[in-house]
């Protein structure tokens, strides 16, 4: 944690899990908040804990001086920020918006020059972790954007993550690296799902495999962490569900193509996202590619 932030009058836009757990805890650090989501009863639990609930997302950032947007995809962000009650119109000269959001480097791109054009400030803060993590303030931050700016949230990043990286001015920059993240987490899921499968059919406890792995040359979180949901096979409720997995993957092929670099195993990994839709279904999480992984084995799940 940074040094203590005065108490600011903020907006949050976007309460999944993610972003309610985040709005709580900018109440709890002493500020006054403003929330909206396009399914108001999502922000129940905000408003009992002292939010004020705004109609649209206009009337959120309105006298705002910092708002935070946490919204599941580019489509939504252009939605939220470009409708004539949207970010955009409400949002003040010289106020910042922090977006949260994992969006493409296009869309980073092109909403900073929405913001400029209106004497507003933009900055790109997506964030590494899960609801638990969320919920402790333990987020890993990924920010870009003006020095200025970034100075400027950071009392308030301080009070929902663990650290902040800043990796540049440019925003999307953040963008990039996030992406970059989601696709290194993916893989490491398929090559962990993998690996069990030879285990179990060649005789070795997963169990046992994981163990001696994260014992020794693998001693990660993301190795632990996603090796118990796949031993334990505990797909659902998702935690970060499979279809925003699989946006994350084409919105990093795109900033792939974008700079002519090959990256044949992403393509594998989309492959193995939408199997896993298709026979799962909507509704679980990423990680479930290990069922792809196990049954295309010929296991039993």
């Amino acid at each position: 944690m940074g040094r203590e932030a005065r108490a600011m009058r903020i907006g949050f836009l976007g309460l999944g899990r993610m972003g309610t757990a985040i709005a709580l805890n900018l109440l709890r650090a002493g500020h006054e908040v403003a929330v909206w989501n396009r399914s108001p009863d999502k922000a129940d639990a905000l408003a009992a804990a002292g939010a004020e609930v705004a109609a649209t997302p206009r009337a959120a950032a309105e006298g705002r001086e910092i708002v935070f947007s946490m919204l599941s995809d580019d489509a939504a962000l252009h939605a939220v920020l470009r409708r004539a009650d949207g970010l955009l119109a409400g949002l003040g000269e010289g106020a910042l918006h922090v977006s949260l959001s994992t969006i493409g480097v296009a869309t980073a791109d092109h909403a900073v020059d929405l913001h400029v054009e209106r004497g507003q400030h933009y900055i790109s803060a997506p964030v590494f972790g899960r609801p638990d993590a969320a919920a402790a303030a333990q987020l890993t931050i990924v920010a870009a954007g003006p020095a200025a700016d970034i100075d400027r949230a950071q009392p308030l990043l301080d009070a929902i993550g663990r650290r902040t990286f800043r990796v540049g001015t440019r925003p999307s920059a953040a963008n990039l690296v996030k992406l970059s993240g989601n696709f290194l987490i993916l893989a490491a899921i398929e090559a962990m799902a993998e690996a069990m499968a030879l285990a179990e059919k060649s005789g070795v406890a997963p169990a046992l495999l994981l163990e001696v792995l994260t014992d020794t040359h693998f001693n990660a979180p993301v190795y632990r962490n996603y090796g118990a949901l796949l031993l334990e096979q505990r797909f659902r409720p998702a935690a970060f569900a499979a279809p925003l997995g699989l946006k994350d993957m084409k919105l990093a092929g795109a900033a792939a193509e974008a700079a002519r670099v090959p990256m044949p195993f992403l393509a594998l990994l989309r492959e193995q996202l939408v199997e896993t839709l298709v026979k799962e279904g909507e509704d679980v999480d990423w990680s479930a590619i290990g069922l792809t992984v196990a049954r295309n084995a010929g296991l039993n799940r």
